[in-house]
């Protein structure tokens, strides 16, 4: 019951100090809730109105050797496609990004046209180069249209049905759900983001209890208490938590605030309170887990700076997931639910695709989660026993 009280009066103590200083509690509560719409919403809005005027507009089109093929050339400029001529040095202008994407018809085409054969094109692009993306493939759409009218006016002039030439008929299904489809485009960002703020959440308070006090020599009158020392760290634990909880509830309901509000992106997904209940009891882990592993380096570091020095790779953990999912997709499996970052990831995509969370994957990841969570608190709390942990410097 002592401890209680006691971890209950750290708590506040440190609740109190944070709210004393208005700055650093303004970002920690208010950073993540502003970036939320921004960044998901703002940043897919912007996306999405660029790639729809790209398809929209007229498609500019440098052709070397237009000469060679008049009718491609008419048929194309009816296809809202604006010729224009080539540049002198078609490498410099893909490379310089003056030109998204070049046609070549070489000399050999009207020969190889009269005599039915495969007439050849050259598409020049840099494939490395997203925004010449849509309209590369506006052109190969364009190309395979116009090749597969001739080959079928060709066939019915020699009194041959086009469907002979064709011996399989492909049809395709697709079992996306919409919310899946919606989800898509969130599927890199917004794991990233919630996880990121649920795992350094708590960072602004945790780093000031125990690095800054113990750089301002605060701590060492704190730890002279009786006080049992798994309470105090307890109740400074506790305060982060709470502080972290807050403000990653603040940025899912600016989420679904700004998810309502974009006239583009809000009308394609939607962000129910279910959806974002269930992010919340996923995301609370990693609020937990993130804090005692903070704990536990800010009270192995001898200065606040050192402490600090530990957020460039604690930034970049949340990221592996996602950049192993990129060059090796994988598919869900149990085991997955109890490995840090990677179930957080696999399960937030889960919430934004629409699809149910089994029982024994909530049950896995859960006590996988908290878990950790223990183990770091319990390494925390034996940090605190150590003596020198009062000495600054």
């Amino acid at each position: 019951m002592k401890s209680i009280r006691t971890l209950l009066t750290v708590m506040r103590k440190e609740l109190r100090d944070i709210f004393r200083d208005r700055r650093t509690l303004l970002l920690a509560l208010g950073m993540s809730p502003l970036l939320a719409p921004i960044l998901l919403v703002g940043l897919g809005t912007l996306g999405e109105s660029r790639a729809r005027s790209q398809i929209e507009k007229p498609l500019e089109l440098p052709v070397v050797g237009r000469e060679h093929a008049p009718n491609l050339i008419a048929w194309l400029e009816g296809q809202n496609v604006v010729i224009k001529a080539p540049p002198k040095d078609i490498a410099a202008a893909i490379a310089n990004q003056e030109e998204d994407v070049i046609l070549r018809i070489g000399a050999d085409f009207p020969g190889q046209w009269r005599k039915s054969l495969p007439a050849p094109l050259e598409i020049i692009r840099d494939s490395t180069r997203q925004d010449a993306e849509i309209p590369a493939k506006r052109l190969q759409a364009l190309l395979s249209t116009y090749g597969g009218q001739t080959g079928s006016l060709r066939l019915l002039a020699r009194g041959v049905s086009p469907g002979t030439a064709t011996a399989i008929q492909i049809r395709q299904t697709d079992l996306a759900t919409p919310e899946a489809q919606r989800g898509r485009m969130l599927s890199f960002i917004l794991p990233y983001f919630l996880i990121i703020s649920a795992f350094l959440g708590g960072a602004a308070l945790i780093l000031d209890a125990t690095a800054g006090e113990r750089e301002r020599q605060s701590l060492e009158p704190l730890l002279a208490t009786p006080a049992p020392r798994g309470a105090i760290v307890s109740g400074k634990i506790a305060a982060a938590c709470a502080l972290a909880l807050a403000s990653l509830l603040l940025t899912l309901l600016a989420f679904k605030l700004g998810a309502l509000l974009s006239p583009t992106v809000g009308r394609q997904m939607e962000v129910s309170f279910m959806a974002i209940a269930q992010l919340l009891l996923i995301l609370v882990p990693m609020v937990f887990i993130g804090t005692t592993l903070l704990t536990y380096l800010a009270a192995s570091a001898k200065s606040m700076k050192e402490a600090q020095s530990h957020m460039t790779w604690l930034m970049l953990l949340p990221m592996l997931p996602t950049i192993v999912l990129i060059v090796n997709p994988v598919k869900t499996q149990l085991w997955q639910f109890a490995v840090p970052f990677l179930a957080q990831n696999q399960l937030i995509l889960k919430v934004v695709r629409g699809e149910a969370i089994g029982l024994q994957q909530w049950a896995i990841y859960l006590a996988a989660g908290f878990g950790l969570a223990a183990i770091l608190w319990f390494a925390a709390t034996r940090r605190y026993q150590q003596e020198q942990l009062a000495i600054s410097g």
